[in-house]
């Protein structure tokens, strides 16, 4: 007979590991391929869904033990939500880290509009002179525009608070009254898009949020906006969009600490671009953010084993 055991896709952190295997044994697949965690099926009751892995209908069939699937952090688009609501499979999430990835945002922003890059390398090549010759940017006095108000986004919105700025925010899902409490102005995406001199990203990647940043959408922005985006590489159209945006000016700096495809091919011409930051979708994944979202998942996980009701789960109709 099998023994019972969580498959845990990719590596986490320890809490995970020490907080499920007081109910049963785990182990880490060697990769996300889907053959080789086909073959690590036998005996699974649950699944961390870490990384790239994707959990697909055949997967889930191909589990018979299966019981529960926990997802790092608040994204799934990589998990077949009906294929687990059929077998009356919760699906798992930990929206614990969300201040994490605000911070990046602010840091990243940060980072691009005082030109930290270039002043750096300046000053270790003796080019002391570039204090004279490129003025760097502020927070202070201008718009931002948040895209999605949920968690990430309205954290990030408390986060710009103490400086001297106007915020934005297009959430379909949020209403304006809500939004206020934190000092965002509700308005359409055309509009947050047309008057931000800075655009962060913080939605779930879906049918509704697919590309839709796409080359019309980089076209209606402020000229020289900075864009940002922490929340998935698939709401854009492409990294083409965003390169082609900076060669004429239509946006000044791009920051991603996400990418359509991860990891993303390093080839394409605006990993050479000079006003670009980057991140490996890492910027959420702070410490203290880990060790609450490690804690928030394997603890859920657990409590469906034990007859319990999870605190966040995305499928919540299969305990009806």
């Amino acid at each position: 007979m099998t023994q019972k055991r969580f498959l845990i896709t990719a590596p986490v952190e320890d809490v995970v590991i020490e907080l499920l295997e007081a109910h049963a044994p785990t182990v880490t697949s060697p990769s996300t391929g889907q053959e080789t965690l086909s073959g690590l099926l036998p005996g699974t009751i649950g699944i961390v869904a870490r990384g790239e892995a994707r959990i697909t209908p055949e997967l889930v069939e191909a589990a018979p033990d299966l019981r529960v699937v926990g997802r790092t952090g608040v994204g799934y688009d990589n998990v077949d939500v009906p294929a687990l609501t059929r077998r009356s499979i919760p699906l798992i999430i930990a929206p614990v880290g969300g201040f994490s990835v605000a911070e990046g945002a602010l840091g990243m922003l940060l980072c691009l509009i005082k030109n930290m890059r270039a002043m750096d390398t300046a000053v270790r090549e003796g080019n002391w002179d570039i204090r004279y010759d490129e003025l760097v940017g502020d927070v202070a006095g201008h718009t931002v525009g948040i895209v999605g108000m949920g968690r990430i986004g309205s954290y990030l919105a408390r986060l710009l608070q103490p400086f001297e700025v106007a915020v934005l925010g297009y959430d379909p899902y949020v209403d304006a009254e809500r939004m206020a409490e934190i000092g965002v102005r509700k308005v359409e995406l055309k509009a947050l898009l047309a008057e931000s001199d800075y655009v962060s990203l913080h939605m779930l990647l879906n049918d509704e949020t697919r590309g839709m940043i796409d080359r019309d959408a980089v076209a209606g922005m402020k000229r020289g906006a900075v864009f940002l985006n922490l929340a998935r590489g698939g709401i854009t159209d492409g990294l083409d969009t965003l390169a082609d945006a900076l060669d004429d000016g239509q946006l000044s700096y791009v920051g991603l600490d996400v990418f359509p495809t991860e990891p993303p091919d390093v080839s394409h011409r605006i990993f050479k671009h000079p006003r670009c930051l980057f991140a490996p979708h890492s910027l959420g994944m702070s410490e203290l953010a880990m060790d609450r979202v490690g804690r928030s998942l394997a603890n859920d996980m657990l409590a469906v084993l034990e007859g319990k009701r999870p605190q966040h789960c995305v499928n919540p109709e299969v305990f009806e």
